[in-house]
């Protein structure tokens, strides 16, 4: 099982790719050719994000909250 840190981590790179994916898209429309095939790979790079953020925010949830504290240390 992937840890927290790992997830955060696999979701910076990946939305890295998807920016570098992008402006690929953009070189190849300006330059007239089809981008049919470059599209389908960015939907599924934003589907693997998607769950990667819904894997991410169950992980966050299952973690065990801080106990909040009054200034000055008292327990009310």
């Amino acid at each position: 099982m992937p840890t927290l840190e790992f997830v955060r981590s696999e979701i910076e790179r990946m939305r890295v790719q998807v920016s570098r994916q992008r402006k690929e898209m953009l070189q190849l429309q300006r330059a007239g050719i089809p981008t049919n095939s470059a599209e389908a790979l960015l939907q599924r790079m934003l589907n693997k994000i998607d769950t990667l953020c819904a894997d991410r925010d169950r992980m966050k949830a299952a973690l065990p909250k801080p106990k909040g504290k009054v200034l000055g240390g008292r327990k009310w």
